[in-house]
């Protein structure tokens, strides 16, 4: 993931739905590895971590919404650019330079979240 939500978040939500793998969550709100995905039950995450889909996981932020690192792909193979960042009115989406990934990382990503 290299887009991330900054502290400048004004909590309008317009990312939330625009994101076509539902990596982005409301602050303090539980986030769920099938939200958005076609994954169920237990899976093997590609860096080979096993954990349950449908698992409630710790938000990432309590404050401001927040972008699952593990879920996002930048839009890549949906999109020509992450929609977030295009949608935001006070340009919060911006890329995370310390932790930048290939096209190739993103669109594996993609494939695996949507069975591909």
């Amino acid at each position: 993931m290299a887009i991330i939500i900054t502290d400048e978040c004004i909590n309008c939500g317009a990312c939330e739905p625009e994101c076509p793998n539902t990596a982005i969550y409301e602050g303090a709100d539980d986030w769920r590895y099938k939200d958005g995905t076609k994954l169920k039950g237990k899976v093997i995450l590609p860096d080979g971590t096993e954990v349950d889909s449908d698992a409630a996981q710790t938000p990432i932020s309590d404050d401001i919404y927040y972008i699952v690192p593990g879920k996002c792909t930048e839009c890549k193979g949906f999109h020509e650019e992450p929609q977030c960042a295009a949608v935001c009115p006070v340009d919060c989406c911006v890329p995370d330079e310390n932790h930048v990934e290939s096209d190739e990382t993103l669109l594996n990503r993609q494939s695996f979240l949507h069975n591909e």
